[in-house]
């Protein structure tokens, strides 16, 4: 049996930090805190009725966050029936439950934005780059992606990257701009992911310990030989594709 099969079934309470079914509602408005602090900024050109999908959406929060912030014409899929099931019971509407794969033989519209909230690095390579290719074409003129993935040039990166069994193909900004750029895309940016925590106590610790923390790597780096550039050690990136 292809693992994926089972581990999807359950996705939601069996991936970690998500076993108790008591904490959904509460899971949910976090990931949408989340995503309204770090995706909405990002997408202050994009029209308010543009045409937008998320790719493996899984209980919907991101869905809802563009809802509340004025998007209308939003749309969501995911392989995990749990996870759609969870959306729906938090009021999250245009969803469906389909793998990738069904989605572009059956699914014939083009869209504006073409979002996936940790999603890529649940391919091998050669169905991550048959994806952004075939994500390439979905997309109407002047269409953009935004993914959120694992960094693997954070801060102890095993703990994100492994944290979840389905994971294949994991990234660092430099492999997801040759990525983007060999599949076709003329324009890549790579952005840190946001770190913020709701406690301004704890926020305002967080940030001047980083502070020093990433003088450090950047000393380390530089003893080596090695360049800072574009250096992120967010445990996630952004990675925009136009």
């Amino acid at each position: 049996m292809e693992y994926r099969k089972t581990l999807y079934q359950n996705y939601y309470t069996t991936q970690s930090g998500k076993q108790n079914p008591n904490n959904l509602s509460k899971l949910f408005h976090e990931e949408k805190w989340r995503f309204k602090i770090e995706i909405i900024p990002l997408l202050q050109g994009i029209a308010k009725n543009a045409k937008i999908i998320d790719l493996g959406c899984g209980s919907g929060s991101l869905l809802k966050a563009l809802d509340e912030n004025g998007f209308t014409q939003v749309f969501g899929i995911d392989i995990s029936p749990e996870q759609i099931q969870v959306a729906k019971t938090m009021g999250v509407h245009n969803i469906k439950c389909m793998d990738i794969q069904s989605f572009f033989e059956e699914d014939k519209n083009k869209y504006d934005l073409i979002l996936g909230m940790d999603i890529i690095e649940h391919f091998t390579k050669n169905e991550l780059v048959d994806l952004l290719q075939k994500i390439k074409n979905k997309l109407n003129p002047g269409g953009q992606v935004v993914f959120r993935t694992p960094n693997m040039d954070a801060i102890l990166p095993n703990r994100y990257a492994f944290g979840d069994f389905t994971h294949e193909c994991l990234l660092n900004p430099s492999s997801a701009q040759q990525l983007g750029l060999a599949c076709g895309y003329g324009q890549v940016e790579i952005k840190s992911s946001n770190m913020r925590i709701k406690n301004p106590t704890f926020e305002f610790i967080r940030k001047f310990l980083f502070f020093f923390f990433q003088i450090s790597i950047k000393i380390q780096l530089f003893i080596t030989g090695r360049s800072v550039k574009n250096l992120i050690l967010s445990p996630n990136m952004i990675v925009m594709l136009k």
